[in-house]
């Protein structure tokens, strides 16, 4: 069977529930072949092959005829679009012969081998007519708006004809649906044929004497369900027997969506045990938090686990004491999708390109079909566990085709998306082969938030390009964020953006730090002794402190070039200056790190043979993580903090040191990359641009060689911002954004209802 549709006001429309039935019955019926047939230019169809919940179409004719590709490559068929092209005489012979008809305006909109003009019914003389007769082309007529200056004998009709003999169907088994008379030459061609609900009068009044065509009552998808079912395309019982069930609700208001589950799956003597987190990351318990009080929820996260090794727990209780209402819901995945997935594809494709090291970045298509499948897994998995009009919230880029999965399985859902690392500008971004489906989906979302307001307004260039939007609201950064004191500020962001009839909220949310964990370590009799001797192993050295991963944007390179510019410059600071590094390994799976590794140690054992003297090294360098505990008591003695990313979403470790240092009194000062999120909400910082060795080096000696007093001015501001925008605050302030965003929906379509009403 063949279905060829008009996409406005057929497709495209009609009750979300029917749209969603004859999507999912299109998806369990391969042998279907969709044919999108519309006035749109092929430019303007491009975008809505972006939207993961619209079935793909084999074939595609638009132009009002005079384009037919394929669906999948865009390439023209070639042996009928060859023959349209002999018969247009070209656009500009047509736009000279009509320029003196001045009630004709020229759509700026794409088009092909046609000229398509806006036009009152009574400019539509008998003298264009005649004109456009003698280019030997053909004139249409639509709307009460819409004229079409076509080659002579082309249609949408005459198209979708040439391509079915092409494709050697049998007429009998194809089903056109329209809404305008722009459509009508396709129901001429003697096909079995609907006129949608709410059609063009015009359209049913010529159709109106052809016993193979349907006027039904339903408009839009519901109107080709209907029609389905009235000629029997699918025999009697095939729309009940064939459209996939929705699957049904869980009982989860709220449910998490993470990679990693909220608590550690570690093997002791033999046996599988369970404990809490002991990664310093702040996030899983605040996360947490949103379920204690008895809240029901459920948090979907991915655990190891090896076809044939038996049964596979899905879910599992978190922590019946504290949580005792909230499961984990483990996706089963075999440690080779987790190295694909995540330690390889994840790392090597997307996180380069996300960090604008585009060249450094691996595409592989069979990596990417990896990728689509955990989301999958993912994505279904969600939507077992939500209750009824839930609240999913999906975090960072490894998930981020979660949205478009789940937006098929569960319309009700309102779906939020925090996306962790830093997001790219468009030219950045755009280099990714999969930028459409991943654009696609992520503007299935209700809601997204990003660390800062540059990493948003990125989203929307990169989203303008891959489909018509609009922004609805835009809101000042100040005070709140630095507008333009670094290279990642921003004045105004835009807030809501409107994609099709979808309105998508967009935020600013830095996450923050957990204070008590500072305080805590504070208060540990280690942490103080450790203090005590660092104190005495320092002596009168001044010690300048760096805390980073091993990965090359975090500018650990173009700092020991930076620092060994600083010897250099200023032989005063031998012997009184420390530069400690600690580099926390990555992943031994993750390869692409190793001649990183080699650069770096080799740059370290460079300068320090160098300058070295008895007694004093210019660089400590630890290639190992520190405890939490540990490193707080190094951040609490060290004068500079030297925090230089050449690109980073937001950086915790900077927070961390303020926190610290501000607990503790003290005066020390952050030199913090511009091009790092924190840049932009902490202010006190001494920014600087890693990519500048000299500012590198000159921006460090000014923090040495800092008064106290401004050093403790600087440091309170920015303590002052870490303390008050805290990891609980973060979490509050996003979720409250959701729910503002379901109310402003709710009030959308309760003013569209009375709207209808007051028509009625």
């Amino acid at each position: 069977m063949i279905l060829a549709t008009d996409l406005d006001g057929t497709f495209l429309a009609g009750d979300p529930e029917n749209r969603l039935q004859l999507y999912q019955l299109i998806a369990t019926h391969p042998d279907l072949c969709l044919v999108f047939v519309t006035g749109r230019g092929l430019e303007s169809v491009l975008p809505l092959l972006s939207d993961p919940t619209l079935p793909q179409p084999d074939y595609i004719i638009c132009d009002v005829g005079c384009t037919v590709v394929e669906g999948k490559t865009r390439q023209p068929v070639a042996a009928i679009q060859s023959r349209i092209e002999q018969l247009w005489p070209g656009e500009h012979p047509v736009e000279e012969a009509l320029a003196r008809f001045p009630g004709l305006e020229r759509q700026e909109v794409p088009q092909e081998r046609r000229c398509s003009f806006l036009c009152e019914p009574d400019a539509v003389t008998g003298e264009i007519r005649e004109v456009v007769a003698n280019l030997a082309c053909d004139l249409l007529y639509s709307a009460g708006e819409y004229l079409d200056v076509l080659p002579e004998g082309i249609n949408k009709g005459r198209t979708l004809r040439d391509l079915v003999e092409h494709l050697e169907v049998n007429p009998e088994d194809v089903l056109v649906a329209g809404d305008t008379l722009n459509d009508l030459s396709m129901f001429e061609q003697g096909f079995t044929g609907v006129c949608v609900g709410e059609s063009e009068p015009a359209l049913l009044d010529a159709t109106q004497s052809r016993a193979r065509v349907y006027h039904a009552t339903l408009s839009g998808c519901g109107g080709i369900l209907e029609a389905i079912a009235h000629f029997g395309f699918l025999g009697p019982e095939g729309l009940a027997a064939e459209a996939r069930d929705i699957l049904k609700p869980g009982k989860s208001d709220l449910v998490i969506v993470y990679h990693r589950l909220p608590y550690e799956e570690v093997i002791e003597d033999g046996q599988l045990i369970r404990r809490r987190p002991t990664s310093p990351n702040g996030i899983i318990p605040t996360l947490l938090s949103f379920f204690a009080d008895g809240k029901a929820g459920s948090w979907v996260a991915w655990s190891i686990h090896e076809p044939g090794q038996g049964a596979f727990e899905t879910h599992t209780e978190v922590d019946t004491r504290r949580y005792a209402r909230l499961r984990a819901a483990r996706v089963p995945l075999s440690k080779s999708d987790v190295d694909i997935f995540y330690k390889k594809f994840s790392k090597e494709a997307f996180w380069p390109t996300l960090h604008t090291f585009w060249e450094r970045a691996s595409f592989r298509e069979d990596h990417w079909q990896v990728f689509l499948k955990v989301n999958r897994l993912f994505a279904e998995r969600t939507a077992a566990e939500a209750a009824s009009h839930a609240v999913v919230w999906i975090h960072d880029y490894n998930l981020w085709m979660v949205p478009a999965f789940l937006r098929e399985l569960r319309p009700d859902l309102t779906i939020a998306f925090f996306h962790h690392t830093y997001f790219p500008s468009a030219d950045v971004f755009n280099v990714l082969p999969w930028r459409r489906e991943i654009v696609g989906s992520l503007l299935q979302c209700d809601y997204i938030g990003f660390h800062i307001p540059r990493q948003a307004e990125n989203f929307v260039d990169v989203a303008r390009g891959v489909t018509p939007l609009d922004v609805t609201r835009r809101v000042g950064c100040a005070p709140r964020f630095l507008t333009y004191g670094c290279a990642v500020g921003l004045d105004e962001m835009s807030a809501e953006i409107r994609v099709n009839d979808r309105h998508i909220r967009l935020g600013a949310h830095p996450v923050g730090l957990d204070i008590s964990r500072v305080e805590q370590a504070l208060a540990q009799d280690a942490v103080q002794q450790r203090m005590t001797e660092l104190r005495e192993q320092l002596d009168k050295t001044r010690l300048v402190l760096s805390v980073e991963r091993l990965d090359y944007t975090k500018g650990i390179l173009e700092k020991l070039e930076a620092w060994e510019q600083l010897l250099l410059q200023h032989p005063e600071l031998h012997g009184k200056v420390t530069l400690m590094v600690v580099c926390v390994p990555a992943a031994r799976e993750m390869t692409i790190y190793r001649t990183l590794q080699s650069e770096i140690e080799q740059a370290v054992g460079r300068i320090n043979g160098r300058y070295a003297e008895v007694g004093w090294s210019p660089i400590q360098f630890f290639f190992r993580g520190f405890p939490f505990e540990e490193l707080v008591a190094y951040y609490a003695m060290a004068d500079v903090m030297w925090i230089t990313p050449l690109r980073d979403g937001l950086n915790l470790v900077a927070k961390e040191y303020v926190a610290t240092q501000g607990l503790t009194d003290g005066s020390g000062v952050l030199v913090l990359s511009e091009f790092a999120g924190a840049a932009a909400e902490l202010r006190g910082a001494l920014l600087t641009n890693p990519h500048d060795p000299r500012e590198l080096a000159t921006t460090c000696y000014l923090a040495l060689a800092m008064q106290r007093s401004e050093a403790r001015e600087r440091l309170q501001k920015a303590f002052e911002t870490v303390t008050h925008y805290d990891i609980g605050l973060w979490g509050r302030e996003f979720l409250e954004a959701v729910d503002e965003g379901r109310k402003a929906q709710r009030q959308r379509l309760e003013d569209a209802r009375q709207e209808i009403g007051s028509v009625a």
